[in-house]
């Protein structure tokens, strides 16, 4: 890929193409040839990491980083690196650069950007706004989890150390750093918190549906709680366009999984449930209204607050995770009733998903459970407490008794005579 060449005077140069087959020299002067080998190792892993756009190993930044200055400038020459005095003063401070990352991310949707503020704002706090962002080691990444966990909940904790570890994973991948502090850091994926789950039975649900202030309200908790849609993304999305009244389907466009090829939309049954709000709303609905829900546009609306208010209304005590739970309910019931794949489909998640974040134990379940236990047990016996032997299946085979034997059912009735020890025998 690369070689070493020495002119008659002694001076070493590096030779190789780059990827658009231009030849490149980097002269390095009178140098033992054991010292030139291992620039040209250097030269040959930071041309590969550009060819492949991948970021460098931690021993090639860390060698970049302290390379003398002409030879930094004989590399960005050809293109290698990054000018050094640009490098400086993007990465210097650790809220300029994250600012700086934030900005440049013209991809990510607005929840996105809130929510690396945040991370921000809690790496601010903790380090300092000018904290050099080399200087931040894996030792220091652990203290600032340890110490967000003193303020924030564990599952919380989790994303925001998984998105650090994204903030540093772009510095590393502009050069900026020799190492990801957050590269080794386990546990940043969240958690089920089964503590946290709750199953909003269809009585609890009729009452809150009653306590709505309007249909439109009416039917933003109906299409969360029996449509399974998530609240709000999905549900301010839905068009009337999007009904498929012949059919009777929806389609819903989903903005958390649109990045997933094929998954930026699915169709919903327009369940039983559901119907009824739907009409209603397509009846009051203007003329020429694009939208099935009218107000609240803002796809980062918070109807968590007005939901609360309702609940309250109802005469009801509040639940946690209000929008979570309803789709988790919703998804527990139809797995009752139909298959695993179909239901994920439906509702815009996996198998694995739905295990882990939405499937609940209900109390029906154990009802239903011992329900059927005391149910068979009864079967099983006669009122007077006896047991009886159930009835042969065609495929079963009666039992097959010594000629001599006794039937089970006596036995229990069969006295022994009284008689002692010593055996019977006569004179």
């Amino acid at each position: 890929m690369a070689s070493i060449s020495t002119d008659t005077s002694g001076n070493r140069k590096i030779q190789f193409s780059d990827g658009n087959g231009q030849r490149k020299i980097v002269r390095i002067g009178k140098l033992p040839m054991k010292a030139a080998d291992v620039i040209l190792t250097k030269i040959e892993a930071l041309l590969e990491a550009k060819l492949s756009c991948r970021s460098l190993a931690p021993e090639v930044a860390e060698w970049v980083g302290k390379i003398p200055d002409v030879l930094a400038k004989r590399l960005e020459a050809v293109g290698l690196i990054a000018p050094r005095e640009k490098r400086q003063e993007d990465a210097t401070k650790l809220g300029e650069f994250i600012d700086a990352y934030v900005e440049s991310r013209t991809d990510i949707k607005l929840r996105t950007r809130i929510n690396l503020l945040q991370v921000r704002r809690h790496l601010v706090a903790h380090f300092g706004e000018t904290k050099p962002l080399r200087d931040v080691t894996p030792g220091d990444s652990d203290e600032w989890r340890r110490w967000m966990l003193t303020k924030l909940g564990e599952n919380t904790v989790r994303r925001h150390c998984g998105r650090a570890k994204q903030l540093f994973r772009a510095a590393l991948r502009k050069r900026l750093i020799a190492e990801n502090p957050f590269a080794d850091m386990k546990g940043c994926a969240v958690q089920a918190n089964k503590l946290r789950e709750h199953f909003v039975s269809r009585d609890v649900a009729a009452q809150v549906i009653a306590a709505c202030p309007d249909n439109e309200w009416r039917l933003i908790f109906a299409l969360a709680r029996f449509g399974g849609l998530r609240t709000p993304s999905e549900t301010l999305l839905l068009r009337w366009a999007d009904v498929d009244w012949e059919r009777g389907r929806l389609l819903i466009r989903s903005p958390k999984t649109e990045h997933h090829e094929g998954k930026d939309s699915r169709l919903v049954p327009i369940f039983p449930e559901l119907r009824p709000h739907l009409e209603m709303a397509w009846d009051q609905a203007a003329e020429g209204a694009e939208f099935v829900v009218t107000r609240y546009r803002d796809c980062n609306a918070n109807l968590r607050t007005q939901l609360l208010r309702i609940i309250d209304k109802a005469g009801l005590t509040s639940w946690p995770k209000l929008f979570q739970n309803l789709r988790s309910t919703r998804q527990t019931e139809l797995e009752e009733r139909f298959p695993s794949h179909v239901v994920c489909a439906w509702l815009g998640n996996s198998e694995a998903v739905a295990r882990k974040h939405y499937l609940q134990v209900t109390d029906e379940h154990f009802a239903k459970a011992t329900h059927n236990q005391t149910h068979s047990a009864a079967e099983m016996s006669e009122p007077d407490g006896n047991a009886v032997v159930s009835p042969l299946r065609e495929n079963e085979k009666g039992p097959e008794f010594p000629g001599l034997s006794a039937t089970c059912t006596l036995l229990h009735k069969m006295a022994v005579p009284p008689r002692g020890f010593e055996p019977l025998y006569r004179d």
